[in-house]
């Protein structure tokens, strides 16, 4: 039984399904110019529901016939495992941490066809220090190799340095914004981080906003 939050699986044909069916229409325009291959979906604050974006995200993706590994880049407060019901013994940071790429990469099936998942391994004391290195990039210039889409899950941009880290190293960020709750203060502040690395920030997510009393996901354009 799929986890209550992977909405596009257990109710595909309610709004919040077609949403993310919109979304990933909207971010296959904007990659026409610059292709995306490997995207990072991170947030300004915590509680935002990142992790279930994510993956609902992925689904539609993978309904749409693309191949997508979901790599938790989390390594504080990892939840992807979680919702896909796997084990966290190995992953993200037993890559970056091994001496060399191996042959048979630790993606463990999700359970959804055309979706591989990466979790994040042990969590390791420096968390930053292993997603900046250049073997972090090393890892993702692979993944991308075994994929048509690399879907990256990072903490709050403005907590701590790691969604940073990771966005100078993608081909976009998407940005997850609470409805009712995030700041818009905080907002501009991750916004302003991000553009400080150069980030392909691509749009943002709008969560928990309500029309006509459904709860709704949807995408809004950067103006």
């Amino acid at each position: 039984m799929p986890h209550p939050d992977l909405i596009t699986l257990t109710e595909p044909r309610s709004p919040v399904s077609e949403a993310y069916r919109t979304l990933r229409t909207s971010l296959e325009f904007s990659g026409l110019d610059r292709p995306l291959h490997s995207l990072l979906v991170t947030s300004p604050a915590a509680d935002d529901g990142k992790a279930a974006v994510l993956a609902n995200l992925a689904v539609v993706m993978a309904e749409g016939g693309r191949r997508v590994i979901l790599v938790e880049g989390d390594l504080r407060k990892p939840a992807l495992h979680d919702l896909f019901g796997l084990n966290n013994e190995t992953g993200l940071s037993s890559l970056i941490q091994g001496e060399a790429m191996p042959q048979e990469l630790p993606l463990q099936d999700s359970g959804i066809d055309g979706i591989k998942l990466l979790t994040s391994g042990p969590l390791p004391p420096n968390p930053s220090v292993l997603l900046g290195s250049d073997r972090m990039k090393a890892v993702i210039e692979t993944l991308t190799g075994q994929a048509d889409l690399v879907l990256l899950s990072a903490p709050p941009v403005i907590a701590v340095t790691d969604a940073a880290l990771l966005a100078a190293q993608v081909d976009g960020t998407l940005l997850i914004v609470r409805a009712g709750g995030t700041e818009r203060a905080h907002v501009q502040r991750a916004k302003a981080l991000l553009e400080k690395v150069n980030a392909n920030l691509v749009g943002a997510v709008l969560t928990n906003a309500t029309r006509d009393g459904v709860l709704k996901d949807y995408y809004k354009e950067r103006s």
